[in-house]
């Protein structure tokens, strides 16, 4: 596996690559708290059916910049930063890549195919379906929630400048991590602010058999060097980018799309998403989407907890182009 640094979009963004220099690029987009580290699996594995894989980290994850403006976090910005990887790692500016995303990947994932279509051969989508489009400029996404959940739901306390890095600080980066993902309730994150989400400091939390001491270290010590208050800029630029995607209001989604969730996934169970994934919208949203897959007993971090069985999903369906 190559490491390296692309120059694009005013940052360095680090990318992960294996796989033929000459082969069909799958460019695998991570989610929150993860980095390019969480397609350990999927990368070996589509590198040797002579695909390229590349992953990046994010902006403000890992080895990528992680500007200080909240402001730089924005979806133009995120999106911004992964056409100039696919420019500077394709051979001509009419190649597309095959795209997989999960989570925040998966999120930005779409915006890609709504923005830049011409860049995206099929997508591959995990956790997050298009329920999250561009709706009313006006409507505040963050407010809809702190109304639904109340102030201690996970998006809402991330908004707060500067809280929960410290309380993150305090509680210590491996537990937090061991925390979220090893999460498996199929509900709301709820944080209150007496900690009480993150467990006593003595208390062990056991680790799944898809999560190994050394992949939490890895996190770990990169998340310990860059800190959070980049990923959770993310969060908070929810109400911006509703604002932003005004001009793409009602825009569908015009490129070949698998999505899949699990069962037990905390984003199954957000308001309305179940009924969305299920029922006649996401297809009207997404016309070239193939029947959804709802993976039975598996939580949010799907590409880690089942590797497999992603990785020959992603590879099933982008066989087909």
């Amino acid at each position: 596996m190559e490491h390296r640094k692309v120059r694009g979009n005013g940052i360095d963004i680090h990318v992960a690559i294996q796989g033929p220099s000459d082969g069909p690029i799958v460019l695998l987009l991570h989610g929150f708290p993860e980095l390019w580290y969480s397609w350990r699996h999927q990368i070996p594995g589509l590198a040797a059916r002579g695909y390229r894989a590349v992953a990046p980290d994010l902006r403000g994850y890992g080895d990528s910049d992680a500007p200080a403006e909240i402001s730089s976090y924005t979806c133009f910005n995120i999106v911004g930063d992964l056409v100039a990887v696919i420019s500077a790692l394709t051979a001509s500016e009419d190649e597309k890549v095959f795209v997989v995303g999960h989570d925040w990947g998966a999120l930005i994932a779409w915006y890609l195919c709504l923005f830049r279509p011409d860049k995206v051969k099929a997508l591959v989508n995990l956790s997050v379906p298009f329920s999250f489009r561009p709706m009313d400029p006006s409507t505040k996404p963050v407010d809809r929630m702190r109304a639904f959940y109340g102030d201690d739901y996970y998006v809402c306390r991330f908004q707060e400048v500067g809280d929960i890095e410290a309380e993150i600080a305090e509680v210590g980066t491996e537990r937090v991590m061991k925390r979220i993902l090893t999460y498996r309730t199929p509900g709301p994150i709820i944080i209150p602010k007496d900690k009480s989400f993150w467990g006593s400091k003595g208390e062990t939390i056991p680790l799944p058999t898809w999560l190994t001491e050394e992949d939490v270290a890895y996190f770990v010590s990169k998340f310990e060097e860059k800190g959070f208050s980049g990923p959770v800029n993310f969060y908070r630029n929810f109400n911006r980018n509703n604002e932003l995607l005004g001009p793409w209001v009602g825009s569908k989604i015009q490129v070949p799309t698998k999505f899949v969730i699990g069962e037990l996934d905390l984003v199954y169970y957000m308001p309305g998403v179940k009924e969305y994934i299920n029922g006649p919208k996401f297809k009207e949203d997404v016309p070239l989407l193939e029947e959804p897959v709802v993976m039975e007993g598996v939580a949010h971090f799907i590409n880690q907890e089942k590797p497999q069985e992603i990785l020959q999903i992603i590879l099933d369906f982008i066989s087909k182009f």
